[in-house]
């Protein structure tokens, strides 16, 4: 004991920590580190240290089970003040005996009753754990409080902040926008000269309507495809640098819309706000329409305070937006008359259908439409020589630009398609020939062998023939008197007698946007291009298209007839019985009779022939009646002839 004696001299005592360390370094595994000469057995030294480690955890054992004990027992003040002691019937003593108790309980020297005495001592004690668990709950509702708070206050906050980056991203939109089609047509300018550049009729308005010159009112460019709309407008917006100008590629599909309108305007639709994390999408956010309005309600925002840095207007264009939904045309109408009025924006939609006009001209007050047709020959010519020298970088001679311009028009794409090809003129004839196959592909007629389960199909090519060979008639008596027929001035009719030609009112439109007829500003339908008008020649010139035209039509008379005949059956009459067919002078109704051959006289029966249109309810109910009456005699008479069944 010798050594151990001398760690506890050297350490003060073997503190618990320090234990183990010694323990460590007497361990029976490290028996050989330690000196031989020793007189010391460490497994006694490790027997003796358990063994103070074991007192020692069970006197602090029962110094926790007497602490918890005598929460259990606290003392309770009776009546007279006197204090009790434990639950084992013990006798209280009065207030001043119970202190000198308490101070002999304390000292160890108490008569029989230790409990009492600390009980009295800890009772200011439980009073303070009291006070400390109301001052901790006070602190943490506090700060809880104010972590709510900051967290309200940040949340405000990040609201704020992001309503105002959604008008700082839309204002933004406008001052850098970025568009494949704007990259696209500065890539074609600037490859070509300047010299060759075929301006447009309409690019001096539509450079005033950018610049801001022009305003109050929202503009429709209309016309055929490819005659140079989106050029036009592209070209005016290159021309200022793309500042203050969007530009919006239209879709058939309201999702489709919905999201190119808002990657236009650079608006998310509250899609990136962190607020949504915490809150369920109502039905308010469940139609494309809804969230257009909305970006356009942070548009009108945005606008209010562009007004006052600026009186310039910005521009909204709207891209092939014939292929919009007739419910969001309503609703951009209803914007377009709003922000023109403010002069704070305008809009300009670009189609190539009529049906667009129609529809923003019900309820338009401030539109402006602008028509465009084919180039003259002097733009056609620059048109090509341009092409020709971007694909083959070589020019055209004037004489072929003429040539080519009266075989195809002045249709800019047709222009640009023959340009690229090595044969020009071959290349023109093919253009003449696609157009004349998708016509016939679309409408072409049947004969006297149509099935009648196709007859709109028939109706539909039929009224398309019709319309067609009207505008040869009329194209072939304007070149009567000329040796060559001249195709830059194409033959159009009114669009109330095109309807009276067609027969049918409704199938205008659908050619319209099949590209096989065009209805111009001016309500005059004529072909769609010259290409068109080419095609209409060649195949009204064939021999047999008149014949077959009316071959076709007297089909569908006849199954037109069929749709509206009625097939009556006669039963054989017995006894000799005929049927009398005679006419009514009154009514001029035909009316058939049964003569009996037994009683020599005639019955009238029922109304076979009457005139559709003069037959009224009354009527039909009185024929009903006599129809019954007629199978009653007609019975009577089978049973009376022994052949007919028993009543």
């Amino acid at each position: 004991m010798l050594l151990l004696s001398k760690v506890s001299v050297k350490y003060g005592g073997l503190h618990p920590n320090l234990t183990g360390k010694v323990l460590k370094q007497f361990h029976t595994t490290s028996r050989l580190a330690l000196n031989p000469l020793l007189p010391i057995d460490p497994t006694e030294i490790l027997t003796e240290l358990n063994d103070e480690e074991k007192a020692r955890n069970e006197e602090e054992i029962k110094r926790v089970k007497g602490r918890i004990k005598s929460i259990l027992h606290k003392p309770k003040k009776t009546i007279n003040g006197s204090k009790n002691t434990d639950r084992k019937g013990t006798s209280s003593t009065s207030g001043s005996n119970g202190s000198n108790g308490s101070n002999n309980g304390g000292n160890g020297k108490g008569n029989g009753n230790s409990d009492g005495p600390k009980l009295n001592k800890n009772g200011n004690g439980y009073w303070k754990q009291f006070l400390g668990i109301v001052r901790k709950c006070t602190e943490a509702g506090l700060i809880t409080m104010a972590s709510l708070g900051v967290l309200v206050l940040g949340g405000i906050l990040y609201h704020k902040i992001y309503k105002r980056n959604v008008l700082w991203k839309m204002d933004d939109s406008f001052d850098n926008h970025e568009s494949l089609m704007l990259l696209k047509h500065q890539e074609n300018v600037g490859n070509s000269d300047k010299e060759l550049w075929a301006e447009r009729v309409n690019q001096k308005w539509i450079d005033e309507i950018v610049t801001g010159k022009i305003k109050g009112k929202y503009y429709l460019l209309l016309g055929e495809k490819g005659t140079g709309k989106t050029s036009t407008v592209m070209e005016s917006i290159n021309r200022v640098d793309g500042k203050d100008c969007v530009v919006v590629d239209c879709s058939s599909d309201n999702e489709l819309m919905r999201l190119r309108i808002g990657n236009a305007l650079n608006f998310e639709f509250s899609e990136d706000y962190i607020g949504s994390l915490f809150s369920m999408k109502g039905p308010r956010e469940s139609t494309p329409i809804l969230d257009i309005e909305r970006a356009f309600m942070k548009l009108e925002k945005v606008l209010i305070e562009r007004r006052r840095k600026t009186k310039k207007p910005l521009i909204l264009t709207f891209n092939n937006s014939h292929l919009v939904d007739s419910s969001i045309v309503e609703l951009l109408q209803q914007k377009a008359e709003t922000f023109s009025s403010s002069g704070m924006l305008t809009m300009i939609f670009i189609s190539d259908d009529y049906w667009l006009f129609e529809k923003l001209k019900t309820f338009a007050t401030r539109l402006q439409v602008i028509n465009f047709e084919d180039t003259q020959l002097e733009e056609a010519s620059k048109i090509l020589k341009s092409s020709r020298i971007k694909f083959f970088q070589e020019s055209l001679d004037d004489q072929k630009c003429e040539a080519i311009y009266n075989m195809i028009g002045g249709r800019p794409q047709h222009l640009n398609h023959v340009a690229s090809q090595w044969d020009v003129f071959d290349a023109a004839h093919k253009l003449i020939d696609s157009e004349k196959l998708w016509f016939l592909n679309n409408c072409a007629l049947l004969g006297a062998d149509m099935d009648d389960d196709v007859m709109e199909s028939g109706k539909f090519a039929t009224s398309a023939m019709l319309l067609m060979r009207e505008l040869v008639e009329m194209d072939r008596d304007r070149n009567e008197n000329k040796s060559t027929t001249e195709f830059s001035k194409l033959p159009q009719l009114p669009l109330w007698r095109a309807r009276q030609v067609m027969t049918r009112p409704d199938y205008i439109e659908k050619y319209d946007k099949m590209n096989i007829f065009t209805i111009g500003t001016d309500s005059n339908v004529r072909a769609d291009s010259v290409p068109m008008m080419r095609a209409f020649h060649e195949i009204a010139s064939d021999p047999k298209f008149d014949s077959l035209l009316r071959e076709t039509i007297d089909r569908i008379s006849e199954i037109e007839s069929l749709g509206r005949t009625r097939e009556l059956i006669f039963k054989d009459l017995t006894s000799k019985g005929q049927y009398v067919l005679h006419k009514d002078p009154n009514s001029h109704d035909m009316l058939i009779s049964v003569k009996t051959a037994d009683e020599n006289k005639i019955e009238e029966s029922i109304v076979n022939i009457q005139n559709q249109e003069e037959r009224s309810s009354d009527d039909d109910l009185h024929h009903e009646g006599e129809k019954k009456k007629w199978w009653k005699r007609r019975l009577e008479t089978y049973s009376q002839s022994g052949k007919g069944i028993e009543k």
